[in-house]
């Protein structure tokens, strides 16, 4: 089932301009790093561990390049939004202490990438970085896809204070996204608990990984059409969290295409165990789209969010130019 994103047209003519005045900022050979072509396989080589990115390094960036980039975030992300990016990026400050060989975490080794020429057709831009992967796709000024959505956290509470700007010890990224699942999971009556709880293993990671186009995984655990009025307010109440760093034009556009397609076709599964700290992944998958929460270590989160077909605005980009002039190759919106 291909469901249109609602298209916003306000952010994207915000972005348009905040995306052209990153790239006035930047200088000749920068440019060569920010920009890169508008292609299927450019957009889709993404990824949530260190590695080396395509784009433009936060740490390679002056002070007005930085302001110039950070507009551009603005145009898709809220106050709040922002300042989970921050406090993502500041963890790396978190590692570089509490780990052995913590020396190579970086919290500025995040990079900001622009595919296509913004305002012109098809058009993109993402940050990326170890533990986060923000993409944002538009057909000209119109703002098609904020997908797909990792977000990691590690650690998932900070244990102690290491000073140097990173987060204060208790601090929870990703607090609120387990808080609400295991508010969910408390409300289940025991035959619904059994069917919500379909293993008592975790896998190691969110199990669509970093796949190029996401694929519907198996269907687990409680349907949606198996819980009560309470409880699927409370589903409803969840999904909207793992949106809510959206300015709130795109997480209106992104939630209702979630209601687009069926609620009948939500499942609700939990896998591992369900004390807090223990190993434990959790995904909400519906006709277009997954979610996977996954803290297999114990304190140590990976969260992604995929759409089945609009994952980097591919669905309506396809459609577009199949009606334009029949043809999609050379868009590269395959």
């Amino acid at each position: 089932m291909v469901v249109a994103m609602p298209q916003v047209r306000a952010q994207g003519s915000n972005a348009v301009a905040a995306a052209q005045r990153l790239i006035d900022a930047v200088t000749p050979a920068q440019r060569t790093e920010l920009l890169h072509p508008f292609t299927d396989t450019a957009r889709s080589d993404w990824h949530y561990i260190p590695r080396r990115r395509d784009g433009l390094a936060w740490k390679a960036m002056s002070p007005i390049q930085r302001e110039a980039a950070t507009a551009l975030l603005r145009t898709a992300l809220t106050e709040r939004g922002l300042d989970k990016v921050r406090a993502l990026m500041a963890l790396e400050i978190t590692l570089r202490e509490l780990e052995t060989f913590g020396l190579s975490r970086d919290p500025e080794n995040y990079a900001l990438a622009i595919h296509g020429e913004p305002g012109n057709g098809g058009w993109s831009w993402r940050i990326e970085g170890h533990h986060m992967s923000l993409h944002f796709s538009y057909d000209g000024e119109r703002c098609v896809s904020t997908l797909p959505q990792f977000f990691g956290a590690n650690p998932a509470v900070v244990p102690r204070d290491v000073g140097g700007g990173a987060p204060r010890a208790g601090f929870r990224l990703l607090g609120d996204e387990e808080d609400l699942a295991r508010q969910w999971l408390a409300s289940l009556g025991a035959g619904q608990r059994a069917r919500a709880i379909f293993d008592t293993r975790t896998y190691g990671d969110i199990v669509s990984g970093n796949a190029p186009r996401a694929r519907p995984l198996d269907a687990a655990g409680l349907a949606f059409a198996e819980m009560d009025a309470a409880q699927q307010a409370q589903v409803l109440k969840l999904i909207g969290v793992f949106a809510d760093h959206l300015q709130s034009e795109l997480a209106q556009a992104r939630l209702a295409r979630v209601r687009a397609a069926p609620l009948e076709s939500i499942r609700v599964g939990w896998a591992g165990g369900t004390e807090p700290r223990q190993p434990h992944y959790f995904r909400i998958q519906g006709a277009t789209f997954l979610i996977e929460y996954d803290n297999s270590g114990g304190n140590h989160v990976h969260s992604v969010w995929r759409d089945f077909d609009g994952d980097f605005g591919r669905d309506v980009l396809r459609d577009h130019y199949r009606r334009a002039d029949g043809s999609t190759h050379r868009h590269g919106a395959r």
